[in-house]
């Protein structure tokens, strides 16, 4: 008998060898498809626009060149100035954001609030219906006076109903006790709210402002639609704003029959992409381990 478990268990630890081995020979695999995607994006943004329209894409650049980046930071006062105001919108409309989505989650995650079930009808209703892109505009200009205001930019993104419905699962799961033992020490609804809430939700906080922070950063049509003033322009816009006015140069030349080859286009795609990612890849290693614990909310119980 005891030969047999001692067999067993070689047989066991080889079989969980071997698919430890397959596990991360698969994973590795799999991280390196995703990986290259961005690898094209990289090289193609330092490749010849040449290069780029007779050979196509390549993992490595075929003709190195700057061209794009100098387009992009031929003014790198306005770069910069895009910058900070991406920065400012990103943390102002996240931490703002934050502080509603939570405190309104609490609120109606709480059984002692006699109106929760209406006030979350309301809430919910606006994800079937709403008023639409027309009447949305006419409100922030006509009656909110946002026109050319970075309030036009930050508002619209404060609010999102899925990420309410993300963070009551997370206050949802707190257990009621702690609460009321709060309540029974004096702690008020706001106190325990900063105290004890905010505290012990620290993966919902980081997933939600990290959804919070990238629809921030990578939005562009608000902007657009409330922006005219060039010193205001978000990183995004400023960018799109750059590549509309590159490619209506190369129409233009090409319709009164000059040919402006070396300018770049399909290379100014990619090197954009490269300047508006680089900050958010620089931020996602600090909140990667609260996000995977956020996104996987509710799928153990125990």
């Amino acid at each position: 008998m005891p030969g047999m478990l001692q067999t067993a268990g070689i047989k066991t630890t080889n079989v969980t060898k071997i698919f430890y081995v397959l596990s991360y020979t698969l994973i590795t695999i799999i991280a390196f498809v995703c990986l290259v995607p961005f690898i094209l994006l990289l090289s193609g943004s330092f490749t010849s626009e040449q290069a780029i329209r007779f050979s196509g894409y390549s993992i490595l650049p075929k003709d190195i060149t700057l061209e794009a980046y100098q387009v992009i930071f031929k003014y790198p006062q306005k770069v910069a100035l895009a910058y900070g105001v991406s920065i400012m919108i990103t943390l102002v409309g996240t931490l703002g954001g934050l502080f509603l989505i939570t405190k309104t989650a609490y609120v109606i995650s709480r059984k002692s609030f006699k109106y929760r079930n209406a006030i979350s009808f309301f809430f919910y209703f606006t994800t079937l219906f709403n008023g639409g892109m027309v009447c949305t505009y006419i409100f922030y200009i006509r009656y909110l006076h946002l026109k050319d205001s970075l309030l036009a930019v930050i508002l619209p993104g404060m609010f999102n109903i899925f990420y309410l419905l993300i963070m009551r699962s997370f206050i949802a799961a707190i257990p009621p006790a702690l609460i009321e033992s709060a309540k029974i020490d004096g702690a008020g609804e706001f106190k325990i709210f900063t105290r004890i809430i905010l505290p012990i939700i620290p993966s919902g906080l980081a997933t939600i402002g990290l959804f919070m922070a990238l629809g921030y950063w990578n939005d562009w049509y608000n902007a657009m639609l409330y922006i005219n003033t060039p010193e205001k322009y978000p990183l995004q816009y400023m960018l799109y704003d750059l590549l509309m006015r590159t490619q209506a140069l190369s129409q233009i030349a090409g319709q009164v029959g000059i040919r402006i080859e070396s300018l770049p286009t399909q290379s100014l795609k990619l090197a954009m992409a490269v300047v508006a990612t680089g900050p958010i890849i620089l931020l996602y290693p600090f909140v990667q381990k609260y996000f995977i614990a956020g996104v996987t909310v509710g799928a153990v119980k125990g």
